[in-house]
């Protein structure tokens, strides 16, 4: 019986230290890619002996973390053809293996399109759009729904179930926060990842993404997804059990907190001092960053956006804090997303006001540092000069100064303009705005050049402070608590008045922008602007047809105002007519002047020919 016992004690003892695998990042690849690096996640790898059952790859390097939870494996190649291979795992203590699958790459024609100045954006959070599937709201939900920071059931199936709602509107490209899986209480918003690999169980399943995808694109329109490259969550396994100490910028006792002014980075005399608390600080104290200067944290990073493109067919890529990682990353991360999907498209995070900063992080500006190679800035020096305008009683001078340095920008004509966003306050919070200040401002948000884009909501004219006020749940979107009357915004029967009214002057503005290329590649001419009037051109040029010339003017005033412009040596000098496509100001030309009727807080357009 003792001989019995020792050997089943000795049998339990050496199955307590055999090898295990508990989780492979990526989950799995695609034939013909770039050779990957797998994460592979477990116990008792210390002195680990790795093999692939295909000859024909090889595991060039081998890195074991010296706990012996993680072991990163890099592979010679992938595959030429797909197929599943097994890993098997050999130590002292025991063997294991696992199934790794390499499947074939999706159709170059199949998505990755790409976004431009031809289209336009909506943001959508989805924890607060709508709740497709309340399957997956959680045991707590109706505790969760009373916290303004809580759960309240937003899903990937709402989205898809409102598409007709956005086509109406006039969007063709649907920007999504982050899908991460956020084990949190307040993680809703997707920025705190505790598994970069994983649809949170809220948001509903992959599957669910790549139905919404799908039906995107059976539409023609256009999926954008945020990805965070910069950090993870702070519930995340590597935060106390990190694949290796160099993967984090500090550690959870000890780090710095991040520095939200990037003029130190575009400054040539400033010391490292005044910079690395940007690159290296943790944000907001509390979300981890990650060490992009490790090689396997930027492969690991750069593979884990590759996988989220090829699952969901992506169209581009919203990168949040971009400025918050160092350019020599952006510019290995670029360069390789670049050569997989020549037209897909990123936008980058720069949270500030001043375009001398901003532009220094679009791709092929190298004034403070290496290329980038990021498609373009979100513009928030247009936000702010915008806002400033409207809701400060700014000059129209403002914005034109924020215009007049569009020539730092390679591209200017593929910024992002916007008058909000899930990080600020509504634009309809200020209580001196009104429905015709909001009207004002759509007006040149899809008027001027760049890609609009659209908060979820202030289509409706939705109010809201700071966060989290301003992401407050969209009307119709889910289901109302118990005596409640039901504001469905999704249905124009069920709109305010101010809703309706909202909805209609973007709807025309969206329509009159679709119509008229002008508006969408068009080149812009500054033509006047003072305390209270704007008035700019935009013109397109074609081989085959005469020039396309739209005026836009702009009165912000209480008062009307006749404003004459010389037009001499402009891209209106030889126009004879303005014939009116929105508002009901005039418009008179003579040989070299423009003169313009404008009634207070009044938009106008003009096709001009």
């Amino acid at each position: 019986m003792r001989r019995i016992l020792v050997a089943l004690l000795f049998t339990v003892s050496a199955f307590a230290q055999s090898p295990r695998i508990e989780k492979i990042d990526p989950p799995n690849w695609w034939a013909t890619m770039p050779a990957p690096m797998l994460l592979v996640k477990g116990e008792n790898l210390t002195a680990a002996h790795f093999t692939l059952s295909d000859a024909s790859l090889h595991i060039n390097k081998l890195v074991i973390s010296a706990n012996g939870h993680y072991a990163q494996l890099w592979l010679s190649a992938s595959p030429a053809h797909s197929q599943t291979i097994q890993i098997n795992v050999r130590t002292p203590n025991g063997r294991t293996s696992s199934r790794y699958s390499f499947a074939s790459r999706r159709s170059s024609s199949d998505s990755f399109a790409g976004f431009s100045s031809k289209d336009v954006m909506y943001l959508i959070m989805i924890d607060r759009f709508a709740d497709g599937d309340p399957t997956n709201d959680g045991p707590d939900h109706a505790a969760e729904l009373a916290k303004p920071r809580g759960w309240h059931g937003g899903d990937l199936r709402g989205i898809t179930q409102h598409l007709d709602y956005l086509q109406q509107l006039g969007i063709n490209t649907v920007w999504i926060t982050p899908v991460y899986q956020n084990r949190g209480s307040q993680s809703y918003h997707g920025y705190g990842a505790t598994d970069m690999y994983a649809v949170d169980d809220h948001f509903g399943t992959l599957a669910d993404l790549k139905d919404l995808a799908a039906a995107l694109h059976a539409r023609h329109m256009k999926l954008v997804l945020d990805t965070v490259p910069n950090h993870i969550g702070p519930n995340h396994p590597w935060v106390r059990d990190s694949p290796d100490p160099t993967w984090f910028h500090g550690t959870l006792e000890h780090h710095t907190i991040a520095q939200g002014d990037f003029a130190p980075l575009t400054d040539p005399h400033a010391p490292w001092r005044d910079q690395h608390n940007v690159t290296e600080g943790w944000f907001a104290n509390t979300l981890p960053d990650l060490n992009q200067e490790d090689p396997a944290v930027a492969r690991y990073l750069t593979q884990n956006s590759i996988w989220w493109i090829e699952q969901g067919g992506l169209d581009g890529l919203r990168i949040d804090t971009f400025p918050y990682v160092a350019r020599p990353f952006w510019q290995g991360f670029h360069a390789q997303l670049h050569a997989l999907y020549p037209h897909l498209t990123t936008v980058g995070e720069v949270f500030n006001s001043d375009p001398t900063i901003t532009s220094t992080f679009a791709g092929e500006v190298t004034r403070t540092g290496v290329d980038t190679g990021l498609d373009t800035p979100f513009d928030f020096p247009s936000y702010f000069a915008l806002r400033d305008v409207f809701l400060k009683n700014a000059p129209m001078t403002r914005l034109a100064d924020v215009l007049r340095l569009d020539n730092l920008y390679p591209h200017p004509e593929r910024l992002i303009p916007f008058i909000g966003n899930h990080d600020t306050a509504r634009f309809l919070n200020d209580p001196a705005t009104t429905p015709r200040t909001l009207e004002l401002a759509f007006t040149i948000l899809t008027t001027m050049r760049g890609m609009p884009q659209i908060y979820s909501g202030d289509e409706i004219a939705m109010h809201g402070g700071e966060d989290p006020d301003n992401r407050r749940d969209f009307p119709g979107g889910f289901v109302p608590a118990p005596g409640a009357v039901q504001n469905d915004a999704f249905n124009p029967s069920s709109r305010t008045p101010e809703q309706q009214q909202s909805f209609a002057t973007l709807q025309t503005l969206l329509a009159l922008r679709r119509s008229h290329p002008a508006l969408q590649t068009g080149d812009e001419q500054l033509l006047h602007a003072d305390q209270n009037v704007l008035v700019y051109v935009r013109t397109l040029h074609t081989p085959t047809q005469p020039s396309q010339r739209i005026l836009v003017a702009i009165n912000k005033a209480a008062q009307p105002s006749d404003t004459i412009v010389n037009i001499e040596a402009t891209a209106l000098e030889g126009a004879q007519q303005a014939n009116t496509l929105y508002g009901s100001s005039e418009a008179t030309l003579t040989t070299n002047t423009l003169t313009l009727h404008l009634a207070p807080q009044t938009a106008a357009i003009f096709d001009l020919n």
